[in-house]
C-alpha cells in the first residue's frame, strides 16, 4: 500500500474517501474480454489466466526497478504491490480503449474488477491511491474528467507518487531542465507567452526564443477536438496552464557545437491541457 502523508489533513481524508469509493468509471467502450487475473507483471500490466497481457489504459505508472526496467522511476514497486492487491485472482472485465494493441502485443484496455454486482475501476483506484497519473491519450471528455478528479484528490493530499518531488510539474521556463527529461511522461506548468500557426501545426509557446524554449504542439487536424470541448487554444496566450505528455527534443549543431533544440509536448486531446489557475 502507498504511504499517506499528512493523515490528519482534510486533503488526506478526501483522498481516503476517493480510494474507498472508486466505482466503475465512464471510461472505455464495449466489453472486449473478461477473465480471472493471474499475476501482475509491472508498469500497469497484468496477465489473465489465458496468458493475455493487459496494459491499463488511461493512466501512466512508473516501471519498477525489480522488473529490470531501464527507465525505472520512484514508486514503481509500490504500484506493483497495489495492483497485485487489487487484481490478483479477481474477475476482470476489459473495455475497449481509444488506442489499439501496442507493439508488444498487449491488450490496452480499461479494466473493471467484478465482485457480485459491484464493479470497480482499476485505473480509478490506482489514481485515488496516488500511484498513477492520467495519461495523454484519453479521448472521452467524461472519462478524462473522472480520471483527473481522482488524480486531483491524491495530488491535493500528496500521497503516493505525489509525495515525491520527482513527480512535481516541470517549469516551462526551464527548457534545459525539460530537455533533461526527454523521453519521460511528465507534467509541465507555465504561462503561455504566445500562440502561432506554422504549416499544419499550432504552437503554444512558453518563451520568445522559439528555437530554444519549451512549446506545446497541436496538429491542426486535431484542433477540432479542442474546439468541440469548448477549448479556444488561441485564447490561452497570457494564461498559466499545465500540460501533460511525453517530452520530446531533437539534437542539432551550430558551428560544430551540439545542442538540443526546443523541447516540446504534442497535445492530441483536450484533457492534456488544463488551466493552472483551476488546479
Amino acid at each position: 500500500m502507498a504511504l499517506v502523508c499528512g493523515q490528519g489533513s482534510a486533503a488526506a481524508q478526501r483522498a481516503a474517501v476517493a480510494m474507498s469509493a472508486a466505482p466503475a468509471m465512464p471510461c472505455g467502450g464495449a466489453e472486449i474480454a473478461r477473465g480471472r487475473a493471474d499475476k501482475v507483471r509491472d508498469g500497469g500490466n497484468f496477465q489473465l489466466g489465458d496468458g493475455s497481457i493487459v496494459h491499463l489504459a488511461g493512466i501512466e505508472v512508473p516501471m519498477s526497478a525489480v522488473s529490470g526496467a531501464v527507465f525505472a522511476a520512484p514508486g514503481g514497486a509500490a504500484v506493483d504491490a497495489e495492483l497485485t492487491r487489487l487484481v490478483s485472482g479477481a474477475q476482470v472485465v476489459l473495455r475497449k480503449a481509444e488506442v489499439k494493441p501496442d507493439r508488444y502485443g498487449r491488450v490496452v484496455a480499461y479494466a473493471e474488477i467484478v465482485r457480485d454486482s459491484d464493479r470497480r475501476s482499476v485505473e480509478a483506484d490506482l489514481l485515488a491511491a496516488g500511484l498513477a497519473r492520467v495519461s495523454g491519450d484519453v479521448a472521452s471528455h467524461a472519462c478524462a474528467a473522472a480520471l483527473l478528479s481522482a488524480e486531483a484528490a491524491a495530488r491535493d493530499a500528496k500521497i503516493g507518487l505525489w509525495a515525491n518531488p520527482y513527480y512535481d510539474p516541470l517549469r516551462a521556463d526551464d527548457p534545459v531542465g525539460i530537455v533533461a527529461e526527454r523521453g519521460r511522461f511528465a507534467l509541465v506548468k507555465g504561462e503561455v507567452v504566445s500562440v502561432h500557426e506554422s504549416g499544419a501545426t499550432l504552437y503554444l509557446n512558453f518563451g520568445r526564443r522559439w528555437s530554444r524554449e519549451f512549446a506545446v504542439t497541436i496538429r491542426k487536424r486535431n484542433e477540432r477536438r479542442f474546439a468541440a470541448a469548448g477549448f479556444d487554444l488561441k485564447a490561452l496566450a497570457g494564461r498559466p496552464v499545465e500540460v501533460r505528455g511525453w517530452i520530446e527534443a531533437r539534437a542539432a549543431t551550430d558551428g560544430g557545437v551540439a545542442y538540443w533544440r526546443a523541447p516540446w509536448i504534442e497535445a492530441t486531446y483536450p484533457a492534456q491541457i488544463q488551466l493552472a489557475d483551476h488546479n
